[in-house]
């Protein structure tokens, strides 16, 4: 059973101002749920519907209701269960390799997809502008299906670590180099930017490296792709080499 204590805890941590207080977050189905308990994130508490979770210490694990379930769920449909996890201390930044860097993108979606893409690619650190939606946003947790776990994600001043990093730097522009003829080096920092404007004026003039995603459509028209599957595409040519 879930206290009401608890369901004030939990719901509260849907806000990334009490996720910062408690240095808590939560996270939701199965799948996430159990490659967090696999990884080194502290359990806290692990509401279940079902009896799938041997290994849990009994002392962290409830088991509740649909119903209850549904007070403490962020999501429309809730799944079987939900786990509390304590927020890690933050990693050291290691400029090494390619480096995606996110210059303010606010989709929860498209940031827990970017994290997947990481961890698919081989890329070990995820370095966000400070404007970006926070990794510990339910939304975002849920888009990762657990790569949250295996991925260094920094938080820091983008302009700063771009005008002070001696690793080329990558930008997507409409007007840049065909990526697709482009020799692509081992190491580098990729720059992605937000959704509707793209990079900003500020980081842009930091880039050293302009590149593009051609259209191959015949009318043209289409404006833009979206950042995370830009990523997809970019990072798959960066390592197809």
């Amino acid at each position: 059973m879930v206290s009401k204590n608890q369901i004030k805890l939990i719901t509260s941590l849907q806000q990334k101002k009490y996720r910062k207080q408690e240095q808590l977050f939560f996270a939701e189905g199965v799948k996430v749920v159990q490659e967090l308990l696999n990884s080194n994130f502290e359990l806290v508490y692990l509401f279940t519907t079902k009896e799938d979770f041997s290994d849990v210490s009994k002392d962290k694990i409830y088991a509740i209701t649909d119903a209850e379930l549904k007070k403490i769920s962020a999501l429309s449909t809730p799944n079987s269960c939900l786990a509390l996890f304590r927020i890690p201390e933050a990693k050291p930044f290691v400029e090494k390799g390619l480096i995606v860097a996110l210059d303010d993108v606010r989709d929860p979606g498209n940031l827990g997809t970017i994290i997947r893409l990481c961890d698919w690619f081989g890329i070990e650190t995820l370095y966000c502008s400070e404007e970006s939606v926070d990794i510990y946003n339910p939304k975002v947790v849920q888009a990762t299906m657990g790569s949250i776990s295996r991925v260094n994600i920094v938080y820091g001043n983008l302009e700063t670590l771009l005008s002070k990093t001696k690793l080329p730097v990558f930008g997507t522009f409409m007007d840049g180099k065909n990526i697709y003829q482009e020799k692509l080096p081992k190491e580098g920092i990729i720059v992605m930017g937000n959704e509707a404007n793209g990079i900003s004026v500020a980081v842009e003039k930091l880039v050293s490296e302009r590149i593009a995603i051609p259209r191959f459509g015949n009318l043209q028209l289409t404006e833009s792709l979206n950042v995370a599957t830009a990523t997809a595409i970019i990072l798959s040519e960066f390592k197809r080499g």
